[in-house]
């Protein structure tokens, strides 16, 4: 019997597959103070998703040692913790059934700096690996300039290469023609001499 007992548990142990539940976020996020922010967080899972899935998400303010559990969705329902930096300030902003499990924040202030961490269980795929936010609370009106200057510089080399790119096959083009031009010239030009010559010699003969 204990060989039986150990026999179906080797076997349950090999045919049922614990898939993992991948969770996608941003690495790093600014947002300018006092204003609101979405914390996007998406995943995938293998099993189609049930009233049995949740999400969680937790904050680790800098320079702290531990996590603070701050939000809880499941069923329908989001919870919030009591004592938490925002408690009233957080809301739900994702859709299970997209396998979007965002949530909101609105009024970010300076002691929000940190780590936001996104944990998405959907049974039986249970195994995940948190995403994990770095967000930066900035003053006003100074939001990091690079991306827009590298979209700007992006773009402008991209017309700039388009027009260079024009202008040398316009050129080439233009070369072309003008040397089917020249050629076509002188061609008449030597038919031209032929039959003038020949008209020369017609005249010296007949005279």
């Amino acid at each position: 019997m204990p060989l039986v007992l150990l026999l179906s548990s080797l076997y349950l142990f090999y045919t049922v597959k614990v898939s993992a539940v991948e969770v996608t976020t941003p690495e790093e996020m600014f947002v300018e103070n006092e204003t609101d922010v979405k914390l996007p967080c998406t995943f995938t899972s293998a099993e189609v998703i049930s009233s049995a899935a949740s999400v969680s998400w937790s904050f680790q303010p800098e320079g702290a040692a531990t996590r603070i559990s701050f939000f809880y969705y499941s069923n329908g329902k989001p919870y919030t913790g009591k004592d938490i930096p925002f408690k009233d300030r957080v809301t739900w902003a994702g859709d299970l059934n997209k396998k979007d499990a965002s949530i909101s924040i609105s009024n970010m202030q300076f002691q929000d700096n940190g780590t936001y961490i996104c944990d998405v269980k959907n049974p039986p795929d249970i195994v995940v690996k948190p995403g994990e936010i770095r967000l930066r609370v900035v003053e006003k009106d100074s939001l990091p300039a690079f991306p827009i200057a590298m979209v700007a510089g992006i773009v402008i080399g991209t017309v700039t290469g388009l027009t260079l790119l024009i202008s040398i096959v316009v050129c080439l083009v233009m070369r072309k023609n003008n040397s089917k031009k020249r050629y076509s010239g002188l061609f008449w030009l030597l038919v031209g001499w032929k039959k003038t010559a020949q008209k020369i010699n017609s005249w010296r003969f007949l005279n």
